[in-house]
């Protein structure tokens, strides 16, 4: 009977010895999982650092408007080659900073209120100076398109007259920047800096940027008519993009009143905000409005930083702006770093297979611009990337565009997987309806 019973209890003890392992890997795994959640940042510090990351990136965008203001008072105190390139260098160095603080959009009302004094585009540069003939000196979308503000200390435009006698920067804002409520009537910020110091881009698809000349603000050897006016202006609106950053920088510091709106929102309501800065940053407007048109138009005016064919780079450091508010991190202009609990390490207590997928996807993104930025910086600018018939160039486009789509699926799983309720990124018609776009 023994021998008849052994098999039988040999069985027992191996079945129940499985049973203990299987309630042990449980119990550790449930140990595991609830150490993971311990371990997990706190959204309200997730959130601290969010808003010293915004509060950093102004700070720093600030600082350097400030050298581009000293680089712009050389440049008019004694015009040459040399400080019209140090005024167009502190410029490019002025947009690394502020790139990385659109990721504060979307979701964040103060800042999309108050964005479009700073990074507003495209323009009709006609409202500000004078323009190549094939510009046109009318349109039927726009009675300011070819005012010229610079050769006209009075206005008249569809009746109204407009005193221009004095270039301040309350006549910019107030009465130039979208004046009859049209958006391509950009009186103010980078773009407005941008044009000034490069003139038009009359190269289309082919080398080169603007060639604005150092003797259009030598007032003893002018060109291009009425440098003491566009000195007036280009001061103008330098003071304006500084006073503007001031206001921005403030109001991310501790108890200023972008700190109080995220505050207001709640936990979910900050983390919400994060997310969708940084989805419809990726989808829309980036991968969108920015690169997808004007792939699709092979438009050389459908890009970011026309005129100074910085293009590549304003891209690049949007990306990374990206990176900055999911990883709670950000290197400053001076080589400090500001960082602290994270987004990421949220998601890593919670799902860490998604936390990988997520990196893995900013990982991707990043190499994608980063293949971008090389290519801009020795072959050939980004609008001639986007021309038509150039294959390869439209092939690296086109795969950083992807990298985009592809990170704003893991945005949306992050979405899920901290118990949000879905949101509404930002959409584009070159994604979302593409026939849309030549209709």
């Amino acid at each position: 009977m023994a021998l008849d019973c052994q098999p039988n209890e040999v069985s027992d003890m191996r079945s129940l010895r499985l049973m203990l392992l299987a309630a042990t890997a449980i119990v550790a795994g449930a140990v595991v999982t609830g150490s993971a959640l311990a371990d997990a940042p706190k959204p309200a510090d997730v959130l601290a650092t969010y808003g010293d990351v915004a509060q950093a990136g102004y700070e720093d965008s600030l600082a350097t408007a400030r050298a581009l203001k000293a680089a712009v008072e050389a440049l008019v105190a004694s015009p040459s080659d040399d400080t019209l390139a140090a005024a167009r260098q502190a410029w490019l160095a002025a947009r690394v900073p502020y790139q990385q603080t659109e990721a504060f959009r979307f979701g964040n009302a103060i800042v999309d209120d108050w964005e479009g004094k700073v990074n507003a585009w495209p323009l009709d540069e006609g409202l500000i100076d004078y323009v190549d003939t094939a510009y046109g000196d009318s349109s039927e979308e726009n009675p300011f398109y070819a005012a010229n503000v610079i050769a006209n200390p009075k206005l008249t435009v569809a009746g109204e007259e407009i005193d221009a006698s004095e270039i301040t920067p309350a006549l910019l804002s107030e009465t130039l920047q979208e004046a009859g409520e049209i958006e391509a009537n950009v009186a103010t910020g980078y773009h407005a800096i941008e044009f000034l110091l490069w003139g038009q881009d009359l190269n289309g698809t082919d080398a080169g940027a603007g060639a604005r000349p150092a003797s259009d603000y030598d007032t003893a050897n002018c060109t291009g008519g009425n440098c003491d006016r566009r000195i007036a202006y280009l001061r103008a609106v330098t003071d304006l993009l500084i006073a503007d950053l001031e206001e921005m920088a403030v109001a991310w510091a501790p108890g200023g009143a972008a700190r109080a709106e995220l505050a207001a929102k709640g936990e979910g309501g900050g983390l919400a905000t994060i997310l969708t800065g940084m989805g419809s940053l990726s989808y829309g407007e980036l991968a969108g409005e920015r690169m997808k048109l004007g792939l699709m138009l092979h438009d050389p005016e459908e890009e970011h930083d026309c005129f100074s064919d910085n293009t590549h780079l304003s891209h690049y450091y949007d990306v990374v702006g990206i990176r900055n508010v999911y990883f709670g991190e950000y290197a400053r202009v001076d080589g400090s770093k500001v960082e602290g609990a994270s987004l990421a390490d949220m998601v890593a207590a919670r799902d860490p297979a998604l936390a990988e997928e997520m990196k893995a996807r900013l990982d991707a993104t990043l190499a994608a611009f980063e293949a971008l930025k090389t290519r801009a910086e020795t072959v050939e600018a980004y609008d001639q990337m986007i021309g038509e018939g150039n294959a390869e160039g439209n092939a690296v486009v086109q795969a950083a565009v992807d990298a985009l789509v592809d990170q704003t699926r893991s945005i949306e799983r992050v979405v899920a997987v901290l118990g949000l309720e879905a949101i509404a990124f930002e959409g584009s018609d070159s994604l979302d309806n593409p026939s849309a776009v030549f209709q």
